[in-house]
């Protein structure tokens, strides 16, 4: 069976994730999961395709969600950690995301202050509210909190191991994990085939529609579309050169648009997840691609 061997949280959109070894999966995905976003002061959501700083904040969110710290990768620039106390009290404002309008809880001017001087540009932090009721789309339909769509995204290192072979035919170095910011990596997927046939395949994730991982089970939504954010250095905080996107484009065009890698889901049932579960993928489907 394939194994789970990472699991990602990332607590401020756009910002660093942290992994763990266990955590829940609630409705909205992994737990405190894009429950932060980076806004300009006007509510627009920040993202590492124009601000790709956002890649050195080192958010942390205590258990209960009412603590969030930030840090900086660079703490030798000056940039302290700060630790906040976390507000779902104060006013809600409106909030853009994709052109769509949420709402916000601001966490304060500390916060804004310190974003704004790392990121070089004016920000502020909000939260998800309480009440946030988004609804997300695709095959399986659920729910999520400042996730660029689905609540969870799922990654092999098959498909990773793969794309790294493509790459070096151009010269390229292989990249981190971290250039797509994955929720859930596994080891590698059986080809769904029946019986005692089973091996590895990348890519295999675009064909689960559904999986039972520890107590919780996913249901798929759409394939992960991929954009200028993979060409972010993770570590610098700087956008690199023209990889993975070039080499992806040469095998990876989506039907629909754009270039696929990776998958994406919502939340079936919620549960717990540690590294080391199995997946036990339930039903397959045929790839989109």
């Amino acid at each position: 069976m394939a194994t789970v061997v990472d699991l990602i949280t990332y607590p401020v959109k756009g910002c660093a994730g942290t992994s763990v070894d266990s955590t829940h999966l609630t409705p909205a995905g992994l737990a405190h999961d894009r429950s932060f976003m980076v806004v300009s002061v006007d509510g627009v959501y920040r993202t590492q395709r124009r601000d790709p700083r956002l890649a050195l904040v080192r958010p942390t969110v205590s258990a209960d969600g009412s603590r969030l710290t930030l840090a900086s990768a660079q703490p030798e620039s000056g940039h302290g950690a700060l630790h906040l106390d976390v507000t779902t009290s104060a006013p809600r404002r409106d909030v853009d995301l994709f052109g769509a309008t949420y709402r916000g809880i601001d966490q304060g001017d500390e916060a804004a202050a310190w974003l704004t001087d790392l990121l070089g540009t004016p920000s502020r932090l909000v939260r998800v509210p309480p009440e946030h009721d988004r609804k997300t789309d695709g095959l399986t339909p659920g729910t999520s909190g400042y996730a660029d769509s689905s609540a969870v995204h799922v990654l092999s290192r098959d498909s990773l191991a793969h794309l790294h072979t493509r790459m070096a035919e151009h010269g390229a170095p292989p990249l981190a994990m971290d250039r797509f910011r994955p929720n859930i990596v596994i080891d590698s997927l059986p080809e769904g085939c029946q019986g005692e046939d089973w091996g590895a395949e990348p890519h295999a994730e675009d064909r689960i529609r559904r999986a039972t991982i520890g107590a919780a089970e996913l249901g798929y939504t759409k394939l992960a579309v991929r954009c200028a954010v993979t060409l972010v250095d993770q570590k610098a905080g700087a956008r690199g050169g023209p990889e993975p996107l070039r080499t992806l484009a040469g095998y990876r065009r989506f039907s629909a648009g754009g270039v696929v890698f990776g998958a994406k889901f919502a939340v079936v049932r919620p549960g717990k997840l540690s590294v080391g579960d199995e997946v036990a993928v339930e039903e397959w489907g045929d790839a989109e691609t």
